[in-house]
Order: C-alpha cells, then structure tokens, then sequence
C-alpha cells in the first residue's frame, strides 16, 4: 500500500492520525475531538477535523478492509429506516456469523430492485461465497435472490432468526442520535462505510474472551490501525 499523504497540512502526521481514529473509534462529536485535543494543548477546530475525516477516513477504511480476514460464509441480512433531510431513506446492511459488517447501502426505495442491487454489490465485494443468506421476511429479498438464482441458500426468518444482523444496528443507530442524524444519503454512505471498516477492526466481543487474549486482539486492532494510516 502507497503511504498516506499529509502534505501541506499545518499539524503533524499523527495529531491527524489520533483525531480520525476518535471520531470514528468512539461516538463523539467532533466538538468531542476538538475538547480532547485541546486538553493535550493541540489547538484545532472541529471543522478541520470533519475535512480530515472526510479526507482520510475513506482512505484508511479501504486499507482496513484489505487487512482483514476472510469473513464468515454465513450471512445476514437486514433493513433499517432513516430520516435525512425528511426523505425516508432505507439503509441495508449485511454482517457474518460473528457479526462483522460486510456491506452496507443506502437507498430510497425498498423493493426488488434495491435489493437486487445491494445483493449484486455484496457479492462482488467479498472474497468467500456464502453458505446461507439469512433475512427477515421481507418478500424483496427473495425475489431478488431468485432472479440471481441464490434461492437456495435463503433462510427467511422473523427477529430471533436474524437476531444477529438486528443487533448490528446499535452501533449506527448510537452515532446517528450523537451526530443529530445524518445530513444527505451522500455523506451518510461514507461515514458508515468508513465507521464499520474501523468497528471491525476494533471490535473484540470482550465479554466473550479472556483478559489475556483481550490484549492480544487490542494490540493486534492497534498494529492493523498503525499499518493502514502509515
């Protein structure tokens, strides 16, 4: 991977570093970031650190994608409706067995067609076919599974089936509430793209692991994060 570059940028490489990997790592604001910076003496605005993220943000979250390993071949798939700009926008979302995100789209409509089309994107973008394609019942994925003759690895359910993908949607909607929604489809798309590249990368189950093996997988989080922002 080409390095980063922070050319013609007044503050050093890794003030940068640390503001983007806060704003996305934790659910601040970015008048959060700003207060923390200050604390350590490091006079930015907030309107600087939305143009770091929105430069470099996409960047790092592509390499983080490559640094990451092959994912689950058992999938779930689900919807969820957002407000932005009082348009109605449905944002479709798919996670593996262990829950990591796999893709995400944001569309306005919520038939055949848009599934199809999400479908057809998280196909080309993962490396491994999936086993079985979990979903609620909503008819359109269905429909758009049988004309891409997938219909075979669909498993229909209700919430407890696809408890998994419903769960996955905390995290946006905790971001979403702390950023006063999202302010256009547009921009909406690159953060949670670029959200759940460092989620994943982050995202450890702790609760799930031992103290020692916690480390191991925090220092191993840290070392993917150093190398895709080197």
């Amino acid at each position: 991977m080409t390095p980063l570059s922070f050319k013609r940028h007044r503050f050093p490489p890794d003030v940068i570093r640390h503001a983007v990997w806060l704003y996305f790592r934790f659910s601040l604001s970015l008048r959060d970031v700003e207060c923390l910076l200050a604390e350590r003496c490091i006079e930015v605005s907030y309107e600087t650190i939305r143009c770091w993220a929105k430069k470099f943000g996409p960047a790092i979250a592509r390499r983080l994608k490559k640094l990451r390993p092959s994912p689950s071949p058992r999938w779930h798939l689900d919807e969820v409706v957002c407000r932005i700009g009082g348009w109605r926008i449905d944002l479709w979302r798919a996670v593996d067995g262990e829950g990591e995100v796999l893709e995400l789209l944001m569309e306005r409509r919520r038939d055949t067609r848009a599934a199809r089309k999400f479908l057809e994107r998280l196909l080309r973008r993962q490396p491994v076919e999936p086993e079985t394609i979990t979903t609620d019942g909503l008819s359109s994925y269905a429909a758009a599974l049988r004309t891409l003759e997938l219909e075979h690895l669909h498993r229909p359910g209700r919430l407890r089936e696809n408890n998994r993908a419903e769960n996955a949607h905390l995290p946006i909607r905790q971001r979403e509430r702390r950023m006063q929604g999202f302010k256009s489809q547009s921009t909406a798309q690159r953060f949670l793209s670029t959200h759940a590249a460092v989620y994943n990368t982050f995202s450890v189950q702790r609760h799930m692991i031992s103290r020692s093996n916690l480390r191991r997988f925090r220092a191993e989080a840290h070392a993917a994060w150093a190398k895709a922002t080197a």
